[in-house]
C-alpha cells in the first residue's frame, strides 16, 4: 500500500511541477501522457470501487487545468479505443463522478488504439501558430 501511496503522491507532484514550468515558462499547452485511461468511454457505468485510484490524480489534473491559461491535452492508452474529448467540460458526468467542482474545458483528452486494434498509430503535431496547439492523425501501419 505504501508503495501505491509513493508512486500516486509522484505522479501528482509531477503534475503540479509540469504546470508550474508551463506557467513559468509561457508554455500555450500543456501534454500529460498516461497508461490509465481515467475516463474510459468503454464503460457505461464507472464503479468508484475500479477508479478510485485516479481520484487526487485527477482532481489534480482538474485543479492545474482550470488554472492553466492555454491548452491541456491528456494522453492516454489502456481502454484502447480511439476516443477524443473533454471529460472535465461543463456538463460532463466525470465531473460528478470525480466530485471535481471546477469545469476544465481546456483539457482535450485523446485515446490512443491500441491492443487488439493496433493497425495505426497517432502522429501529432505541434502548430507554431493559430488557436489549436496540438493536431492529431492516425496513420495507418504499412508492410514492409
Amino acid at each position: 500500500m505504501k508503495r501505491v501511496l509513493n508512486r500516486t503522491a509522484g505522479a501528482i507532484a509531477h503534475i503540479h511541477e509540469t504546470f508550474a514550468d508551463a506557467r513559468r515558462e509561457h508554455q500555450r499547452a500543456v501534454v500529460l501522457l498516461t497508461q490509465a485511461d481515467m475516463f474510459d468511454p468503454t464503460v457505461a457505468n464507472p464503479s468508484y470501487a475500479d477508479y478510485f485510484g485516479f481520484q487526487t490524480i485527477v482532481a489534480a489534473i482538474a485543479r492545474e487545468a482550470a488554472a492553466f491559461k492555454g491548452q491541456v491535452y491528456l494522453f492516454n492508452g489502456d481502454s484502447h479505443v480511439f476516443h477524443v474529448d473533454q471529460p472535465l467540460a461543463a456538463g460532463s458526468t466525470w465531473l460528478t463522478f470525480y466530485g471535481v467542482t471546477q469545469p476544465a474545458a481546456n483539457l482535450t483528452r485523446i485515446t490512443v488504439d491500441g491492443s487488439s486494434n493496433a493497425n495505426d498509430y497517432l502522429r501529432a503535431t505541434v502548430n507554431k501558430r493559430g488557436q489549436q496547439v496540438l493536431s492529431w492523425t492516425k496513420v495507418l501501419f504499412t508492410a514492409v
